[in-house]
Parts: C-alpha cells; structure tokens; sequence
C-alpha cells in the first residue's frame, strides 16, 4: 500500500477529496496540518452530525492506493487540475504492512459495566468476576459498550430490581446491545427495533450469539405498550419521538432516553412535559441518561 499526502486550504477540501476518490483511492482522511503546535484547531460537532466546516484552514489530505504507479499517476492527474492551485504535494510513500485484524482487535478491550457485568468481545477471555456478560464484537451497527450513552443505559438496567423490566422495547437498537442487556437482567418479551435494516440483522445476530430470545424489526414492530422503552438515539430525533415513545410506556412503566448532551437536558424535559416528567438520573463524560416513570 501507498499513501499520497497532500497539503491543501479549507475551502479545497472536499473537491480534493471527491477527486481522490474518482481515482479510486481505497479511502481518504483529512487532518488538521497544524495538529500538535501552536496553530492547532479544534472542530466541535454534534455527534452523528455533520462537521461545522469540511476541514482545517491547512488541511492534511492522505489518500490510500494499492500501488505506488496508482498513487503518483493520482498526484500526476491531480496537480494539472484548476482546483489544485493552492495545493501541494506532501509526499508518496510506503505504508507499513501490518496485521490489521489484530490491529482492530487490540482497540476493544473488555469493558465493565457494573463490578460484575462486562462486555466483551469474543476473542478476550471473561473477566473472573464478570458473573453476567455480553459477547459483543464491532459490527455493522453502533453500540460497542464503548460510549457513555450505552454504559449509562446498561448500567440503569444493571441497577433495577430482578424482574422488574418486564416487557422490553429497545427503540433504535443498533447492535441490540441494550435489548441484550435487558434480557440478560430478566425482561421478557423484548422486542429491538431500528429504521436500518442492517441494524435489525446484527440485532438477531448478536442476540443468538448471546443465548437470548427476543424481536427485532423495523420499527411499525413495535406495538403495544412496555414497562421499559429504552431509546439510545440523539437529542433531536429524541424530541420528534416524544409522543410515540411515551406513548409506548405502560402505567408504572420506564421511559429511559440517552444520546443526550448535558446542555440539552432543558429541551428534553420541555419536548416531553406534555407526556412525562423527565429527570436526570446518570451523567458521564459531558452525556446523561433522562429518565421518566408513569403513575401507577
């Protein structure tokens, strides 16, 4: 393999980029080129939204090809091009051959829940102490255990008492991690549902990986009412969603939201007053977990 690293201002980032990717190369990232001195910027996002700008105002632009002929015909066809003035050329090297499997491996490590609730993925052995586990292995769909949001959730669930959850609804359930969660803690009838199909198929696929019985589907799957909806999304489809959510929770039944930012907790408890009374119940690393109870 070999990288093409080109130097380029903020607003030729995306034309390089869509032209780096016409030439077919095998994928392109874009870096700040000042990273690590004094010139260093920083780029703040909402998580899963778009960046608030393409790049930095001297980006670094490395593009991957599988031969060094593809990667400097590439630089030969781009720096003839209009859009190219402006740029330059960094470098053509050699990467490194390295065993990327276990190079990917090595970035999940077990993660603890509670003392004694883990996930972990299937090529480490359980922890001693973990008496309850989830296999859970990257995939196609978000929910690792890795990120506040979804501990926050598996931690409510760890936290409520056995046989409390009853009937499950895990509301845009990615890797079905959470509805997992749940049925190891006892729910019954879980039903995991999601608008991506991909999700739905490593839903059921990690659900039989770990032994447990539950639904997934697109999300007119879920019907009825539950004593525990569970919804792990992000703050704004989350004030769309509020009268359906609420309207799946059963008298006495938990509502539990997260993909919440701590300065949104206002917008929350506002878009769901008209249904339910939403609390902060867990905070972690600038996210929390809201919480709701229906009367009885």
């Amino acid at each position: 393999m070999f990288e093409l690293c080109l130097l380029c201002p903020e607003d030729r980032v995306e034309s390089l980029s869509d032209a780096l990717e016409a030439l077919d190369a095998l994928s392109v990232s874009v870096e700040d080129a000042d990273a690590h001195t004094e010139a260093e910027q920083a780029l703040f996002g909402e998580p899963g939204m778009p960046p608030p700008k393409e790049g930095w105002s001297r980006s670094r632009v490395v593009a991957l090809f599988p031969s060094r002929e593809a990667a400097a015909e590439a630089q030969q066809l781009l720096q003839v091009q209009d859009f190219f003035a402006g740029c330059s050329v960094l470098a053509v090297r050699e990467v490194a051959q390295q065993d990327w499997v276990r190079l990917t491996q090595s970035q999940f490590a077990p993660v603890d829940i509670t003392p004694d609730f883990w996930i972990v993925p299937t090529w480490h052995e359980l922890p001693p102490e973990a008496t309850r586990s989830i296999r859970l292995d990257p995939g196609l769909a978000f929910g690792t255990g890795t990120h506040p949001t979804t501990r926050m959730c598996l931690r409510w669930i760890a936290r409520q008492p056995e046989g409390s959850l009853g009937r499950t609804l895990d509301y845009g359930c990615g890797s079905g991690i959470l509805a997992i969660g749940a049925a190891k803690f006892g729910a019954a009838q879980i039903d995991a549902v999601d608008i991506d199909p991909a999700a739905v198929e490593s839903t059921d696929y990690n659900a039989q990986a770990n032994g447990v019985q539950l639904t997934a589907g697109l999300p007119d799957r879920a019907q009825g009412v539950y004593d525990t909806v569970l919804a792990n999304i992000l703050a704004t489809p989350l004030k769309v969603l509020a009268p359906l959510l609420c309207g799946h929770v059963a008298a006495g039944g938990n509502l539990v939201l997260a993909g919440i930012l701590e300065r949104q907790a206002d917008e929350l408890k506002a878009a769901y007053a008209p249904y339910l009374q939403l609390e902060v119940a867990d905070t972690e690393d600038g996210w929390i977990l809201m919480t709701a109870r229906r009367g009885a």
